[in-house]
């Protein structure tokens, strides 16, 4: 058995992977030495700055691996003597590949890996990353008749055909060749149990995308299908296990959580909790089969893996126990997950800085410096994403409002308990735009001493009153649904040019946002609403900046009444309009910083 700390070495394949990150974490904060085997010297410099930004103030060694080259890594396994174990997590998880593609990405790795394997002096263990669908193949089956091999990836598809070829030829290759080894064959991997972190995204994350985009009809499977899964960070933490326990040599074990609730059941539970509209048809996996595939847009390699097969768990959950290894509950990591996924639009989206929080009960998105004082508060129809790269100037946090972008909640019926929650009992420089500025201003008359300062950007309470259009709310929430973003940038903008930054703006309002945005539009045209926000303007005290686009400008009469008062200043962006977050960024970002402190 491998010693702790100096004398324990991983070479960790895969590396670069969900699954491969997580595991260089885990070991080398564990205390083993640890190199990862990546494919390219940036790919390298990523993984060392995930781990770093993961906690980890230890360093971790990389090489590059070249499974075409006849040897995968430079130097050969005489370079690598320190090395005594080896984790392999690399392969290729996508549907799709031709037959040869997926051979060559996981049976070929698998008989390169054993051979370079074979020739490390030191080498206590090889632990391979199967799955639970294809794990448990009879080695002694090996080498595959053509017959057979043609039946199996025309039955299962190629990539769950190559999983399972690559099982057996492991298994019989490291026998042949003396290679200690064991084998964890996991379920669906989702993302941590506690950030719920992951860009792993097919699979069970592409239905759940469909459920949040509400385009699903219906729930697919019955109350007998089962397809399980287990968090990045457990498996991680069974695998480091297993490298170093003499009684995992010649074992496989499925990892898996079995209380995961059966598939319909599991996205109604994840589709409420995002506040999706979660279908109550539930579709047989047989009947999904029969159609095609343009009316299920399920792929057709994933149904296999919609079955009502339970897993023998038994050792490995023994082992957990042995090495107080504790499965996390698995409806909290969905939830976590799929909150992840969400406020990262499911990959499309990828910067850091994004999450939801909890404020007054709802669920509310925010982007930006966590737990910065300031706050920017979104206009309308757009959301916290138009303004993330004037937050990252200012150092700020954005936080979509009640109903509004990503966050949940009616409106501004929700305001009152929401803003003293989002402001967090700080004091706080506000910079509301639009609507937002509304908000902002109705903080700072409800809360004023969580109100360091207020910077309105186009406050429409100020402006002349828009057409009668705004108020004509079935027509415009048709119209926010069915435009497209070069309409709603000319709209907005008066040009096309700023349609790739209103696309998530205009991907909220189809899916859910564009009554609300339509209701809140007229509600802008409200006289009382209007009289009352200046009046709460005039009572607040703190230092107040107005910013405004030359072609959207204050109405005449409202600049007189407001050039008098000594704490409001007035400042104009020459040719901005209504949105300057979106055309004049670095002009707004010079104005807000040399304002606020």
């Amino acid at each position: 058995m491998t010693l702790p700390g100096e004398s324990r070495h991983a070479l960790v394949f895969g590396a670069s992977g969900m699954v491969g990150r997580h595991l260089v974490l885990t070991l080398a904060a564990a205390g083993a030495n640890v190199t990862a085997a990546v494919r390219t010297a940036e790919s390298g410099a990523r993984v060392e700055q995930w781990v770093r930004e993961h906690g980890l103030t230890r360093s971790i060694s990389t090489t590059i691996v070249d499974f075409d080259a006849p040897g995968i890594l430079a130097g050969g396994p005489s370079a690598f003597p320190f090395v005594t174990e080896i984790h392999n997590c690399a392969g290729s998880y996508r549907f799709g590949m031709t037959v040869q593609e997926a051979r060559s990405a996981n049976v070929g790795i698998v008989e390169k890996l054993i051979d370079f394997a074979q020739e490390l002096p030191n080498l206590q263990r090889v632990v391979h990353v199967s799955g639970y669908r294809v794990g448990g193949q009879d080695p002694t089956t090996v080498p595959w008749s053509e017959d057979h091999r043609a039946a199996t990836y025309q039955e299962l598809g190629a990539y769950e055909a190559s999983k399972v070829e690559s099982d057996a030829i492991f298994q019989a290759r490291a026998l042949e060749r003396g290679v200690p080894w064991t084998i964890v064959n996991p379920s669906s991997v989702i993302g941590d149990s506690v950030t719920g972190e992951s860009d792993q995204l097919i699979g069970l994350a592409t239905t759940i995308e469909q459920i949040w985009d509400g385009t699903v009809a219906a729930l697919p499977g019955n109350q007998a299908t089962f397809l399980p899964v287990v968090t990045v960070d457990y498996l991680a933490a069974f695998m480091a296990a297993a490298a170093v326990d003499p009684a995992a040599a010649g074992q496989a074990y499925w990892v898996l959580d079995d209380a995961t609730p059966p598939l319909a059941d599991l996205l109604t539970h994840v589709g409420r909790h995002l506040g999706a509209k979660v279908p109550r048809v539930r579709m047989p996996v047989g009947v999904i089969k029969r159609l095609p595939q343009r009316i299920t847009r399920a792929d057709p390699e994933t149904l296999t893996f919609m079955s009502s097969d339970r897993y023998p768990t038994e050792s490995a959950i023994e082992f957990a126990d042995r090495h107080k290894i504790e499965m996390p509950d698995v409806l909290v990591s969905l939830e976590r997950w799929a909150e992840y996924l969400a406020a990262h639009r499911f990959g499309a989206a990828m910067a850091d800085g994004r999450r939801f929080v909890d404020a007054g009960g709802l669920r509310t998105f925010e982007l930006g410096e966590s737990r910065s004082s300031k706050v920017v508060l979104p206009g309308l129809p757009v959301n916290a994403d138009t303004w993330a790269e004037v937050a990252s100037g200012i150092g700020a946090r954005v936080v979509d409002l009640p109903g509004l972008g990503l966050s949940s909640g009616t409106g501004v019926q929700d305001w009152e308990q929401w803003l003293p929650e989002v402001l967090g009992g700080e004091p706080t420089d506000l910079i509301g735009h639009s609507i937002g500025a509304a908000a902002a201003v109705v903080a700072a008359d409800r809360i004023p001493a969580q109100v360091k300062s207020l910077t309105l950007i186009a406050p429409f309470f100020l402006q002349t009153p828009r057409g009668a259009s705004a108020r004509l709310r079935p027509l415009v929430s048709t119209y926010l649904r069915h435009t497209d973003p070069a309409r709603l940038s000319q709209q907005l903008t008066g040009s096309e040019a700023n349609a790739a930054a209103l696309q998530s703006s205009l991907s909220d309002l189809k899916r859910s946002s564009a009554k609300r945005v339509a209701k809140q539009l007229a509600l802008a045209g409200s006289k009382q609403w209007r009289s009352e926000l200046r009046e709460a303007l005039g009572r607040f005290t703190g230092p107040v900046r107005i910013i405004t686009g030359s072609e959207d400008p204050i109405a005449p009469s409202v600049v007189e009444e407001l050039e008098i008062l000594p704490n409001i200043e007035l400042i104009p962006v020459p040719g901005a309009g209504h949105h300057p977050q979106l055309t004049h960024g670095d002009a707004l970002v010079k104005l807000i910083k040399g304002s606020v402190g």
